[in-house]
């Protein structure tokens, strides 16, 4: 038979390890809780967008090759020697490093040095799920329309490149990544000069690398005005949709924290 002082240090040890343990249960909880609200809300956005660009894209898309079928041969010949005039003979390494600037490598790792420099020193949440929504969603839709199109590369490029071409990869990933730039830059950036030169920079980058697709010969000038189009018509819906999805979702999920955390009190 047990000593009654012995059972009653033993109800005090576990009172004392259920006072100590039941907050950290609560609070890795609570963690978890908040990382599955984050994960969806991510599916969710990539999904809705998607959707709606992929539609939207392939509809305007299917207009604007059949006014350009017409006369593609031609424009594009003649965009050919007006690019290799304009850029200049014998300007291949420098093309090739600004046409780096909007490869899948480039981008994947400038958007998740963005991503991070959003969330640990700007603290902006909605920004840092907006970059890979918008980025991954961007490639997603340019190999879908690649495969819809079926195009292939101009013949004799001064440059290896793989895949179909028409819309231009680069065209359309530099237009949704750094289109996304300009609008934090013109909706964060307070002092106009500074706003109106980082967004003028920005603009006069994703013209330069869509003149390097052309330059290289590994895209038509259609292929890259067609993936200005689609990634900017990606950018115009994604961020007014994700912007109205993330409060309304925001504060559902808010509220159903709120009423666990007073549930597990």
């Amino acid at each position: 038979m047990a000593h009654p002082n012995r059972k009653e240090r033993t109800r005090k040890l576990q009172a004392t390890d259920r006072f100590w343990v039941l907050p950290y249960v609560r609070t890795m909880t609570n963690h978890l809780r908040r990382l599955l609200a984050g994960f969806i809300l991510f599916a969710t956005e990539f999904a809705i967008t998607l959707t709606l660009g992929t539609a939207g894209v392939v509809a305007f898309l299917a207009l604007s090759r059949e006014v350009f079928d017409q006369d593609a041969a031609t424009f594009d010949a003649a965009a050919f020697r007006w690019v290799r005039q304009l850029l200049g003979a014998g300007r291949q390494q420098w093309v090739e490093a600004v046409t780096f600037l909007a490869s899948r490598n480039f981008i994947t790792v400038a958007g998740l040095v963005l991503v991070a420099w959003l969330l640990l020193v700007h603290r902006h949440r909605w920004y840092s799920l907006l970059v890979p929504v918008v980025a991954l969603g961007s490639i997603t839709l340019n190999l879908l329309l690649k495969q819809i199109y079926q195009r292939p590369r101009p013949l004799l490029p001064l440059t290896s490149a793989s895949g179909l071409s028409f819309p231009s990869g680069h065209a359309m990933i530099s237009a949704s990544f750094y289109g996304l730039l300009i609008y934090f830059a013109w909706t964060s950036l307070r002092r106009p000069a500074v706003r109106y030169a980082v967004v003028a920079t920005l603009s006069a980058l994703i013209v330069l690398i869509g003149l390097t697709r052309v330059y290289l010969r590994v895209h038509y000038a259609t292929d890259v005005l067609a993936g200005f189009t689609a990634g900017l018509a990606w950018l115009i819906i994604a961020i007014p949709l994700l912007k109205q999805l993330e409060i309304q979702v925001g504060k559902r999920f808010k509220k159903q924290l709120q009423s666990a955390e007073k549930q597990s009190i």
